[in-house]
């Protein structure tokens, strides 16, 4: 009788530890800074906050939990200007060495009349370069644009504005790694990257320019909140269920928004590792499932 009690309270103590999220209301409520606390400033009650660069240091915040499944909505007004050597990342991390699960925004920023450049990658089981650079349609320094991870155990969806610019389907039966068995968290930086993010590091800070901002305002996060360990999919779906995320219609994009990524990829797809044939001779598998 005792067992069973201790397993009861072993079990509320655990489902306690996983919650699902709704919108935010505040940064502080929900993230951390990482990094340069002085660099980021909370603006209008919290509900924003502004990033900055310069010769000093770069910045970064993380959520305060990890979330396993969801849609993680954030709206950035990029860096003005000449913003070339810039990189402003959002993303979500397992924060896990050997075996890490990534999923990646980099906005690569670039010389003054020139398009900004949006790289997104995933990890998942420690394995990467899985590398795409779209150029954006719009200039993302003008106003707030929104950025969003759409992350299933089915697909992984990145949208810019609601547009689908990146598909990365489970593909594990090909024998493809997929993220599905650890927690990430959501995490952001704005950092110097001129050795590699603009023309492969050809064009370099202009620290005149400097300061850099970067903005960031309606964090949006519907996802599984987990505190504690799992070790597997069977122990995912216990503890965080059924959710919207999962659903049937979730699991693959509408016919409109299949036209939205076709245009996206006919006209503004510029690097394509399924494509880079001096990297893979052979496509890597997930390349042949197409959306």
């Amino acid at each position: 009788m005792e067992k069973k009690i201790t397993q009861v309270f072993l079990l509320l103590h655990l489902l306690a530890e996983v919650v699902v999220s709704a919108k935010l209301t505040s940064f502080a409520q929900d993230f951390r800074v990482t990094w340069a606390d002085a660099h980021i400033k909370q603006l209008q009650g919290g509900s924003a906050i502004q990033l900055t660069l310069d010769q000093i240091s770069g910045c970064g915040f993380a959520s305060k939990s990890k979330y396993l499944f969801g849609r993680i909505s954030i709206k950035i007004k990029l860096v003005s200007g000449d913003s070339a050597g810039t990189v402003t990342a959002f993303y979500m991390n397992s924060d896990t060495e050997n075996i890490r699960d990534e999923l990646d925004f980099e906005f690569l920023g670039n010389r003054s009349g020139q398009p900004y450049t949006v790289q997104t990658n995933v990890y998942a089981h420690g394995k990467g370069e899985r590398e795409q650079r779209v150029n954006l349609w719009f200039d993302p320094s003008l106003d707030y644009h929104t950025y969003t991870i759409h992350w299933s155990p089915y697909i992984v969806i990145f949208y810019v504005d609601e547009v689908p610019i990146r598909v990365f389907k489970n593909n594990v039966r090909r024998g493809v790694p997929f993220p599905s068995r650890q927690p990430m968290g959501i995490y952001s930086t704005l950092w110097d990257a001129d050795n590699w993010a603009t023309r492969g590091g050809l064009e370099k800070i202009d620290w005149s320019k400097a300061p850099f901002y970067a903005y960031y305002k309606d964090f949006d996060i519907e996802g599984c909140a987990v505190h504690v360990p799992l070790s597997s999919r069977v122990a995912a779906a216990m503890w965080c269920g059924a959710n919207w995320w999962e659903g049937l219609e979730y699991r693959h994009l509408s016919a409109s928004q299949a036209r939205l990524y076709r245009w996206v990829r006919l006209n503004h797809l510029i690097y394509d590792y399924c494509t880079d044939k001096s990297r893979f001779p052979v496509p890597p598998p997930e390349c042949l499932a197409g959306i």
